[in-house]
């Protein structure tokens, strides 16, 4: 486990040195509340006060982001260059890689999620209570875990030249259906109710506004993070089949 968590540190101060993870994952969601949170402070969106909703849309835009495309690029070029089989060469334990990966992007995603909330408690007037504020942010943190799965399905199973358009598709896909970079009525409302990103904003919305949270939000969730964890072990098997 010592080797594992080793290998996850070393992770993490990579990234930090990384310009496109601060840029992508931390400063625009930050510019974008910037800009948008007051100029629509007057509209109620899912029963919530327009610059609450979008405080937790910016907030999962940003930690999605480091979960998914940033980790499944990472984890193609890093097979491609042999890292992979060079550690499954050394005494770390088979599935250490992974749980590496998983570890420094859980870390990784705290930045881009607490930087947005202080925005919106100081910048853009969201005020609730001290528990609502950690539970919107777990909400997300964990929610991430979702792309995480994800990232390292396509990073197994795709060379680094397909991956990156791959990861966007899939993240533009999630985070527009899902009702992260506007809100969602009528049928694209219904639609992103299948989502997990639209799911992840409403228990957020539902908590601000003291809504019960629907048992479907988290069967949704965990639908999709089943489904994702399954292909992300058929492709690390495949990978090894062929190591």
């Amino acid at each position: 486990m010592n080797s594992t968590l080793a290998l996850a540190r070393a992770e993490i101060r990579r990234l930090g040195r990384n310009k496109r993870y601060s840029i992508f994952s931390v400063g625009l969601p930050v510019v974008l509340y910037l800009v948008v949170a007051r100029s629509v402070q007057h509209y109620d969106v899912y029963g919530v006060a327009y610059a609450a909703y979008y405080m937790i849309a910016m907030a999962s835009v940003g930690a999605f982001s480091s979960a998914l495309t940033g980790n499944a690029q990472r984890i193609s070029q890093e097979r491609k260059d042999g890292w992979v089989r060079q550690l499954r060469l050394t005494a770390l334990p088979a599935n250490a890689y992974v749980v590496a990966k998983i570890i420094a992007s859980m870390v990784i995603t705290v930045p881009s999620i607490v930087i947005v909330l202080l925005l919106g408690r100081f910048y853009g007037g969201v005020h609730m209570e001290l528990w609502k504020w950690f539970a919107v942010g777990g909400a997300i943190w964990i929610g991430s875990l979702t792309f995480t799965a994800l990232a390292v399905a396509i990073g197994y199973r795709f060379m680094p030249d397909s991956v990156q358009p791959i990861a966007m598709f899939a993240y533009f896909v999630m985070s527009i259906l899902g009702g992260l970079w506007f809100a969602l009525s009528g049928v694209l409302g219904k639609i992103g109710r299948v989502l997990p990103t639209y799911q992840i904003t409403r228990i957020g919305t539902d908590l601000i506004s003291s809504r019960p949270v629907p048992v479907t939000a988290y069967i949704t969730i965990l639908a999709w993070f089943a489904a994702f964890v399954v292909l992300a072990v058929l492709a690390v098997r495949r990978t090894a089949e062929t190591v």
